[in-house]
């Protein structure tokens, strides 16, 4: 059955310098209908405030952040700015949540990162709970105790109540999600999935993990998107991002993105492009991605080409792209061919 496909703008995170057409690809973008926009954090710029901005220059496009990392900020800060911005925005704000690596957990904040399952469900649970206001916030939890007791600490805290009244006690929370298990639990509690590599033509690597999501259940999908009428051209980045994600990003004995190209059916290809990029060999891991994984998990080439791949999305269970292109040419020709 085909789906009205919804677009999103994918502002990712910012590289050495801020961005300097944030405001002017996002108005853009509004104006042609897109759906939402959405930033995101690694070790560097913060995916809170960048929305903060764009909210005060947009009136209708959804906010969303993909991801927040949930060992950043408490879950009670996390609820805090999620009430804050949904006010700011007039009740835009979609709250995307993720747990990132052992690597940033532990390497950039200092958290520790095991039961990343467990720590999910707490998180979750005490954003909804500040979010609802019917009382004040607790939790037994192991990872998130509220109030917080024990031999080293005062034991004067007492649970609170948000004083502010958040606009919407239902904003909505999506996560972001590589393994089964996380998968599965994005789809119990949560009301939609990000994923970062998803293939329409490989649907069964998830459908275990969906098997229980709600009718209403969205998949927002992250989606290079490169026209160009030399199709190996457009590619090249693409397998330049697949093979800093797959190869580099996470240590040797634990790489989310690596397993999840393994289940995707690539597992020798996963281990030579994480071998070349580990040693250095940052081209050659590049050179080692198949164009096949890199064209099933993008849209690139001429415009015919990504009119006619655009089918296989529409079939597909996710609901809504998000372009990861900036460029305001791409982003109107993208509105012309979804959404038109």
């Amino acid at each position: 059955m085909s789906n009205e496909l919804k677009l999103g703008l994918a502002l990712g995170y910012w590289g050495p310098t801020p961005p300097t057409n944030l405001i002017s690809s996002v108005v853009e973008a509004e104006k042609l209908g897109y759906d939402s926009a959405w930033t995101a954090e690694s070790y560097g710029s913060d995916a809170l405030t960048p929305l903060a901005y764009v909210a005060s220059h947009t009136n209708k496009i959804k906010l969303g952040t993909s991801v927040v990392q949930l060992s950043a900020r408490t879950p009670t800060a996390t609820a805090m700015a999620a009430l804050t911005l949904d006010h700011l925005s007039n009740g835009r704000f979609v709250l995307g949540l993720g747990v990132s690596g052992p690597q940033v957990v532990e390497g950039w904040y200092g958290q520790p990162f095991p039961k990343p399952l467990a720590r999910t469900r707490e998180y979750v649970d005490v954003i909804r709970q500040v979010l609802r206001r019917e009382g004040p916030v607790t939790n037994d939890g192991p990872h998130y105790p509220l109030p917080l007791g024990g031999d080293h600490t005062t034991g004067l805290g007492k649970p609170l109540k948000a004083i502010t009244y958040p606009l919407r006690a239902d904003i909505p929370i999506y996560m972001g999600a590589e393994g089964p298990k996380n998968i599965a639990l994005s789809a119990e509690i949560a009301d939609g999935w990000l994923p970062l590599f998803y293939s329409p033509y490989r649907e069964e690597v998830y459908a275990d993990s969906l098997v229980n999501a709600k009718p209403d259940f969205e998949i927002a999908q992250l989606i290079p998107c490169n026209i160009n009428d030399d199709l190996e051209a457009a590619l090249a980045p693409v397998k330049a991002f697949l093979a800093l994600y797959v190869g580099g990003m996470g240590a040797k004995e634990q790489n989310f993105h690596n397993a999840l190209m393994s289940r995707m059916g690539f597992a020798k290809e996963a281990e030579e492009i994480q071998d070349l990029y580990l040693a250095g060999n940052k081209a050659a891991a590049a050179e080692k991605v198949p164009d096949e994984f890199a064209d099933e998990i993008s849209l690139c080439g001429p415009i015919d080409r990504i009119r006619d791949r655009l089918d296989a999305w529409r079939e597909s269970r996710v609901t809504t792209l998000l372009i990861a292109n900036q460029d305001e040419s791409t982003i109107r020709t993208m509105a012309e061919l979804v959404l038109s």
